[in-house]
């Protein structure tokens, strides 16, 4: 098969790899599309050693069932790429993504999307609407992890997502879809802010808000949000997310970027600040959140780009240098 391989810090290769093998409770999937994710940008950069050179990238994908067990052949499905144990404390309780012996599709030991073809566990597959695009269906996952978020938002709220002041910081498609789902939820006041002038323009046009440049301003007044959405995960953003929250309010940090600095621990312990990791999903986010995408309560979701996995490395060269408004661009393996 053809594969987009990670060789070594911002090198890809459009080249043959072998065809994967499913074991006993797994399926063949043929890729029909995959996103390109910020974490696919932090392993490209060589800034993630838990995807180290050669490696085959990619982890948000849907495509069509071509081998597995019986009554899966030819099924349209969307991938969740987090593959956990099935039997620990986490997983019998229903939060497989806290499972400690977690695997994801494109991080070691397992080969991700960006290829022909992927293994996944039978259990890991969604079935995508009928009328659903491809490439539309890939974003299930970015939405998924940003649904998350707003749920646990919701969950340590003093009050309904319809009454709260919220803030996402960061336009790519986590924070985009953090704040389409904060609107699906009721929430009437909402602002993004993004450094990539582009991306602001996509943002500007999905009508969720105030859309803003965290350099030049106007930014948020300080101890205005009840809730905070940090889609990027910076020092930077860390500062501005707790300069922003309001005393009782939530910081949901799902960005990864780096880990260094930004809390103001005393404003959080003086002001009872509710800071909340959040990482990736569960079964049941994703299922909503396909659901979700369906039913058209998260838009149109028309802002994506769609080019050729063949020209993948091209793809990450746009994304370093900031030079496309699409919050997502999706790589058609055919």
């Amino acid at each position: 098969m053809k594969a987009l391989v990670y060789t070594a810090p911002e090198q890809l290769v459009y080249r043959d790899e072998p065809d994967p093998q499913p074991a006993g409770n797994e399926c063949l999937v043929k890729v029909d599309a995959v996103g390109i994710c910020g974490s696919d940008m932090h392993a490209f950069k060589g800034h993630d050693q838990r995807r180290p050179a050669p490696l085959i990238l990619g982890h948000e994908a849907s495509g069509i069932v071509v081998e597995g067990p019986d009554g899966n052949k030819g099924r349209r499905v969307v991938i969740n790429p987090l593959v956990s144990c099935g039997s620990c404390e986490c997983c019998l309780s229903g939060r497989v993504n806290l499972c400690p012996r977690r695997e994801i599709i494109s991080m070691q030991p397992r080969q991700g999307a960006f290829a022909e073809m992927i293994t996944i566990p039978e259990r890991n597959l969604i079935d995508v609407p009928d009328g659903m695009d491809s490439a539309k269906a890939a974003l299930a996952e970015p939405i998924a992890t940003a649904l998350h978020g707003v749920v646990l938002a919701a969950k340590a709220s003093d009050r309904p997502l319809s009454e709260v002041k919220a803030l996402v910081l960061g336009g790519g498609a986590v924070g985009l879809s953090a704040a389409l789902v904060l609107r699906s939820h009721g929430c009437r006041y909402i602002m993004l802010g993004d450094t990539n002038p582009l991306r602001r323009r996509t943002a500007e046009a999905q009508e969720i808000g105030a859309v803003y440049d965290p350099i030049s301003g106007p930014t948020p007044d300080d101890n205005s949000m009840h809730v905070v959405i940090d889609a990027v995960g910076g020092r930077a953003t860390r500062t501005a997310a707790l300069a922003a929250v309001r005393p009782g309010g939530v910081v949901v940090h799902i960005g990864l970027q780096d880990s260094n600095d930004g809390i103001d621990i005393r404003k959080a312990t003086l002001q009872e600040v509710s800071f909340i990791g959040s990482y990736t999903y569960t079964m049941i986010d994703f299922r909503a959140t396909v659901a979700a995408m369906h039913s058209g309560a998260l838009g149109k979701l028309d802002w994506i780009e769609q080019r050729p996995l063949s020209e993948g490395a091209a793809a990450f060269e746009d994304l370093s240098k900031g030079s496309t408004a699409a919050a997502k661009i999706v790589l058609r393996p055919t």
